[in-house]
């Protein structure tokens, strides 16, 4: 997206509104067709209220480190430090894996969730029993141009998974219970419908706005409408979105970390191999682990403490003593 950061507000709201058409056939179809006084609408969002968790509960590991360069043999390494996926996903459950699918662009620039990562997840996720997986986002560039290029499309095709398109019908108004910008939002619902485990997947990337884009940057692709208005508040809508959505997992890969121009990236330079995978039942410590690999600490992403203050998680990682493999 464009940087508006030397806008005023007022500069900024214009020419967002005079981006429209060009934002709908980019991707943000959601607030097209976006019905405040619809079923779900203002009168029923007034106190907001909070998705369901998504958590397995139970005494079991919260994180684990797996350092190597193949991302299937360090996933399968670190998923065996947490007790398999079996601990997950469980017969008759319906899974969304959460990418990020946000550009057209190929696998190489590590601006997006690796295919190879997603595909092995959801085929673990069928073996493992459940009914249905489902692969979704809503990408700022053209949905279909960003699912093929990504290998993401493929990937859900060579698995059996179901690639959910965020089509303009797919969206529904959402406030989040005590939240200061999810308010009378248009929401992706219809991916998570029916859906009992949520496991996000994303790349470690710099990012010019929040300084990193990981775990709970990734529930971002979850929202539509103009939500580039976010960006002159990223502190506090990443700790909204992390509230917002209490996942069974999250899966961060820094194979390979993209260190500058992120979060598009744009070429080979920008990257460096980290050879890193994190599997966690909390988001916060992901992240916060994961602003290592760019050279950063937590104290560096406000909203990182902003979302361990809420509960989401903690920022405090070594406290969870992850299991740590070398492959």
């Amino acid at each position: 997206m464009n940087d508006h950061g030397d806008l005023s507000r007022r500069r900024f709201m214009l020419r967002v509104a005079q981006a429209g058409a060009s934002l709908a056939a980019v991707g943000a179809v959601g607030w097209l067709a976006y019905d405040k006084d619809g079923p779900s609408g203002r009168q029923e969002q007034a106190d907001g209220f909070q998705l369901p968790g998504f958590a397995v509960e139970d005494s079991g590991a919260k994180m684990a480190i797996s350092h190597g360069k193949d991302r299937v043999a360090t996933l399968t390494a670190a998923l065996a430090a947490m007790g398999g996926i079996e601990r997950f996903i469980r017969k008759g459950d319906c899974v969304l894996l959460k990418v990020n699918a946000a550009f057209a662009t190929p696998p190489i620039l590590s601006a997006t969730s690796n295919p190879e990562l997603v595909r092995e997840i959801a085929g673990l996720c069928l073996k493992a029993g459940a009914r249905e997986v489902r692969i979704s986002d809503n990408p700022i560039n053209d949905p279909d141009s960003c699912f093929r290029l990504t290998g993401i499309e493929e990937a859900a095709a060579a698995c059996g998974a179901r690639l959910m398109r965020p089509r303009s019908s797919a969206f529904a108004p959402f406030t989040l219970k005590g939240g200061a910008l999810i308010r009378d939002w248009p929401l992706l619902r219809e991916p998570l419908d029916g859906v009992n485990r949520v496991i996000g997947i994303a790349p470690v990337k710099d990012h010019h706005r929040s300084g990193a884009s990981m775990t709970m940057k990734n529930w971002y692709g979850l929202l539509g409408g103009r939500r580039n208005i976010f960006h002159q508040d990223i502190n506090t809508i990443i700790s909204e979105l992390a509230t917002m959505m209490r996942p069974t997992l999250v899966v961060l890969d820094g194979t390979t970390t993209m260190m500058s121009n992120g979060p598009t990236g744009g070429s080979t330079a920008d990257l460096k191999q980290t050879d890193t995978l994190i599997v966690s039942t909390d988001q916060v410590a992901a992240d916060a682990f994961g602003a290592t690999l760019l050279g950063r600490s937590a104290a560096d992403l406000p909203y990182i403490g902003r979302a361990a203050a809420a509960g989401c998680g903690t920022a405090d990682y070594k406290s969870l003593n992850p299991e740590e493999v070398n492959i």
